[in-house]
């Protein structure tokens, strides 16, 4: 856990000398990302579960700029296809694929080649075994993060500390869920309105 910590912050630091303005975000603009993510499970009976997936993401900028003081910020609404989706079990990995339908990102506004950014989102995973062991491979994701957006002159890259949660919500008994604290890289770019 802590090698992935350390690579994610080596990364993000590697990028930032050579970053340069971005047009940024814009109202009525587009996003599409590459990202990938992983890390393990932090409470309970699945702490020792790991997690890695990749997935591609198309973003719509549903607002100008608006808040007060540093909340000022801009809303995004995303989906995610998420083709990879590994559960790194006691027993087996499961294999899976899954689809996020909604992310709502608030994206600060800012001047400056950096944009810090909060989100939350869910959506559907299904996997080749069960997950958690013994229960459905059939699940839903709910999750939250905090990132940054490294704007350079045609792309960006994103770092995020992102909290997972993964259960059946109930479908079949027990639903123990999985809770995970992933790290996560993107590459992407902001589209200007036409």
């Amino acid at each position: 856990m802590r090698y992935i910590f350390a690579a994610f912050l080596f990364a993000a630091f590697l990028c930032a000398p050579a970053i340069r303005a971005q047009a940024g975000p814009v109202e009525g603009g587009h996003e599409w990302q590459v990202w990938t993510g992983g890390g393990h499970g932090v409470s309970g009976s699945q702490s020792s579960d790991g997690i890695w997936n990749v997935g591609l993401r198309y973003g719509w900028i549903l607002t100008a700029p608006h808040g007060p003081g540093f909340l000022r910020g801009r809303l995004e609404y995303a989906v995610d296809a998420v083709p990879v989706f590994w559960v790194f079990q006691k027993t087996n990995t499961a294999y899976g694929a899954g689809l996020n339908p909604f992310a709502f990102k608030w994206m600060l506004d800012t001047k400056h080649s950096v944009a810090p950014y909060f989100e939350i989102g869910g959506g559907t995973l299904f996997t080749s075994t069960k997950v958690p062991e013994g229960t459905s491979r059939v699940n839903f994701t709910s999750s939250a993060a905090l990132g940054l957006h490294f704007l350079r002159a045609k792309h960006n890259i994103c770092a995020e500390v992102r909290y997972m949660h993964i259960s059946n919500a109930g479908l079949v008994t027990p639903n123990p869920g999985i809770n995970t604290i992933q790290f996560r890289l993107g590459f992407g770019a902001f589209s200007q309105k036409e």
